[in-house]
Order: structure tokens, then sequence, then C-alpha cells
């Protein structure tokens, strides 16, 4: 097939059965649920052959204007190398604006990324499993609604962006846990159907050891299921995540453009993910 056989289209929820199809051929475990939050949350394209079938997916996740994450990139394994994965960046890019850009890159993809301007920033380890029994934690307690504000306030501070249309997506899907000391919220975490079970993330705390007991508490309250988490080689939790039961298994680069390596680190911290897709 031509290239000028493939048509590019904005991205609508009748592309979803298709966008599923071609995230099982790379192994994603992404259920239709998780493409229809994703799209929710995103504005995207796809590439259409010639029968009307999906042959690439790409989403452009804006966070206010302070960034977006591009991601949900994939090319048919039938048409590569026809230069499809640049007409969707290009695409992306469009719709992007001019927010600065992050994303989570398969080996693959880098070469790509590298060629339109972003930049590595670190890796990005994906640990799933089973959880270990492991005993409840002191001090982390379920979220209520009138938590949310607060919650938002802090994911802004540690993210460095506005992503409260995330944090609704995720009340509504999932659930959240807090530490809370002399009043106030000092850490939280969000957990949600995903993919095989469900994945714990984003984890935001002022220490290593609250993120530990946040994911715990989460743990503590599943015992025996499939449970996700997507961290920073660097949030110091990786090791642990491998003890508890939850086995590394891959993961992937963060790039951005331009450039954060010299961004101040934030207090509290982003210690997982909500996943390698939305930051």
């Amino acid at each position: 097939m031509q290239l000028s056989e493939i048509q590019l289209q904005a991205f609508g929820p009748e592309h979803i059965e298709g966008a599923v199809a071609l995230s099982r051929q790379e192994n994603w475990p992404h259920r239709p649920q998780d493409w229809q939050m994703a799209l929710r949350l995103s504005s995207g394209a796809v590439a259409l052959d010639d029968q009307g079938r999906v042959t690439g997916t790409i989403l452009v996740t804006p966070y206010g204007a302070a960034c977006a994450m591009i991601n949900m990139v994939i090319v048919d394994k039938n048409v590569r190398g026809k230069g499809l994965g640049r007409r969707l960046m290009d695409q992306a890019l469009a719709l992007a604006g001019d927010r600065p850009l992050r994303l989570v890159a398969t080996t693959a993809g880098m070469q790509l990324y590298e060629k339109l301007g972003f930049v590595p920033s670190g890796t990005i380890l994906q640990h799933q499993g089973n959880v270990t029994e492991l005993g409840a934690p002191e001090g982390v307690e379920a979220a209520g609604a009138d938590d949310l504000p607060t919650i938002k306030a802090m994911d802004r501070d540690a993210y460095g962006a506005n992503r409260e249309a995330l944090i609704d997506a995720l009340a509504e899907r999932g659930q959240f846990a807090i530490i809370r000391r002399n009043g106030a919220i000092e850490a939280y975490a969000a957990i949600r159907p995903f993919g095989r079970g469900e994945v714990i993330g984003p984890v935001i705390a002022g220490n290593v050891e609250d993120a530990k007991a946040l994911i715990r508490f989460f743990a503590t309250t599943r015992p025996g299921a499939f449970l996700r988490v997507d961290t920073d080689s660097r949030a110091g939790i990786a090791d642990w995540l491998g003890e508890i039961g939850l086995a590394h298994v891959g993961g992937g680069v963060t790039m951005d453009r331009p450039s954060r390596k010299d961004a101040a680190q934030a207090r509290p911290k982003v210690y997982a993910l909500a996943n390698q897709a939305l930051g």
C-alpha cells in the first residue's frame, strides 16, 4: 500500500475498535474503556487505509497551556517504514500548538522524536504483578469528594501543569487515597481499572515513605489483584516495587520539547504516573 492511499482523520469514538486492535498488535493491554478515557482527555488523529481500517493512531493530551502529552502513537506493522509515523507526529504538533511537549518513547520511536527536537530526560519503569502480603499502612485514608480541590492543587504543583480534567476522570473511574497530617493533605494517590487489572497512579508525595504507604494502602485492600505502577527510575521506589511482587516488565524514555533538564525539582513530587500515556 502506498502512503498516498492512507488518509488522516480526526480521532473519534467510531475509531476506538480499530485502535484497540492496533494496541493489541503491540501487546499493549489497553481495553476499549482505556482508549475511551484517553480520547476523552485528548484530541488526535487516525490513519485510515483505502478500506477504512485504522492503520495508525496518535493522541495529544493538553494540560492547560503549560504542556501537552503526545501518546498512543501506533503504526500498523504492515505499513511501517513509509513515513506514516512522521505524518501522525506532524498532525500532533499542529494540534498541540505552542505548548511544551512531553512523551514517553519506545526504542523504535526515539529516532523520529529526536529528529523533531525532543530531548531524552529520564526513564520510566513499568512494574506489574500480584503484590505479596503486606501490612496495612498507618495514616492513609480514603479521600472524599471534598478533598478533590486540594488534590488538584497538589498535583498541579508537583506536575507543573493543570491536570484537573485528568483528576476528574480518575475520580469517576477509580478511587483516591490521601495522607493527612494536622488537618492538611500532604500526599495523594489514585487507582483505577486499567488493562489486565488496575493501575496505581498518580502517586504524589513529599517523601518516598509516604509514596510507599499510599501504594501499600491500595495493595492491602486488593489481595491477589493484578496491579501496575509506572515510576521514574529516579523516584527511588523501583527496587521496593520489585520486592513486593511488582516485577519490572518494561518502560520507556521520557522526552521533552523543549528540554526541561534544568527544571527545579518540585516538592511534593511525582513518584508514579497516571500511566505512561497520560504522565
